[in-house]
């Protein structure tokens, strides 16, 4: 089991930056990608940005330009950082990572999720 931390969530004016962290931790084997979804009211969870272990990124379109992922391998850590925060940024945050796990039945990839961050802009 792995299990994943989020941290650095709070409340922000339209305009403002947030950084939000997410540490793994527990039966680290092989970490695969991880990243950050997003979870608005009445809304369904939404990929923000993901990483590769080698840095591979990838952003919704919604938030390309604004947002930036990284990731300490060694640390098996990954930052967002988030800038020129928009109202329909306001979410739960939740930092996922997917682990290939192998038993003597074979491998197979195991996603993992953290129990969210809330970010919540205001005007």
């Amino acid at each position: 089991q792995v299990q994943l931390v989020e941290s650095g969530g709070g409340s922000v004016q339209i305009g403002g930056s947030l950084r939000l962290s997410c540490a793994a931790s527990g039966k680290i084997m092989r970490i695969n990608t991880m990243g950050w979804f997003r979870q608005a009211p009445g809304k369904q969870r939404e990929l923000v940005a993901d990483i590769t272990t080698f840095g591979v990124t990838n952003y919704a379109d919604s938030v390309k330009g604004r947002f930036t992922i990284s990731r300490d391998n060694a640390k098996n850590t990954i930052d967002l950082q988030m800038n020129s925060l928009k109202l329909e940024d306001t979410a739960d945050y939740y930092c996922s990572c997917a682990q290939r796990e192998c038993s003597v039945y074979g491998c197979e990839d195991k996603y993992y999720w953290g129990k969210g961050a809330l970010v919540t802009v205001s005007s």
